[in-house]
């Protein structure tokens, strides 16, 4: 099962999160120490949305955990976030891989 967080971030993100950033990539490096989180950063060419994919079976609790105690949440650098399950069906890590 793979899961997606998405980040909306407040528009001083890149001043305010500096003081959070050390403390939220620990705990994001964590969670891919735990087989948890496969990849996560900023999308677009802006810097104000953040993608964060999820694996397991239970990505999509671990999506919600993961924002719960995220430092950037917690601290308001993040102004809305969702977590959705994502039912992935191409390439080698799919959950439910569909060939032609």
């Amino acid at each position: 099962m793979h899961a997606v967080l998405e980040y909306t971030y407040e528009d001083n993100y890149l001043e305010t999160r500096e003081k959070y950033r050390a403390d939220h990539l620990k705990a994001g490096w964590e969670a891919v120490e735990r087989g948890e989180l496969l990849l996560g950063g900023a999308i677009g060419d802006g810097s104000f949305t953040g993608l964060l994919i999820f694996t397991g079976e239970n990505a999509l609790e671990a999506a919600r955990a993961f924002a719960a105690a995220d430092p950037y949440v917690t601290a308001g650098v993040v102004t809305q976030w969702t977590a959705r399950p994502w039912t992935t069906v191409l390439g080698k890590e799919a959950a439910t891989p569909v060939h032609p």
